[in-house]
């Protein structure tokens, strides 16, 4: 997510956003937030149509926090908003863990359905040829 998009969510301008990231760089390695270069930035603008018509004008380009970086913002990012995009976030990973491993179970399931088939079709094969 972009350095906009991020205070958006957390509800403060992107300056100090950007203020208590700089204030915290332990934080935030490069695996959890990288600055755009201009052409990532050109690119992304040319791509993207969900942009506000005055993005083109930002100055710096953004700022990418990864999925380890949204989570860590809340840590810096101190009021009672921030904790609630926190919790939310916590809730959303535990909610997609819960979804993969439904589906590993029933990836397991189709398996299993797949052998009975299989072991069925060279069964009635089999008796045909009797």
């Amino acid at each position: 997510m972009l350095d906009f998009h991020q205070a958006f969510l957390y509800g403060v301008e992107t300056r100090v956003l950007k203020q208590q990231v700089k204030r915290n760089p332990d934080r935030f390695p490069a695996d959890f937030m990288f600055q755009l270069t201009k052409d990532e930035w050109i690119e992304l603008i040319t791509i993207c149509d969900k942009f506000p018509k005055n993005i083109k004008h930002y100055p710096i380009p953004p700022l990418a926090f990864t999925e380890q970086g949204v989570p860590m913002l809340s840590n810096v990012l101190r009021s009672k908003r921030a904790i609630m995009v926190n919790i939310a976030i916590m809730r959303a990973f535990v909610n997609l863990r819960q979804l993969t491993g439904a589906n590993k179970e029933l990836i397991r399931r189709i398996e299993s359905l797949e052998e009975k088939y299989d072991k069925n079709s060279c069964w009635s094969l089999k008796l045909s040829k009797n």
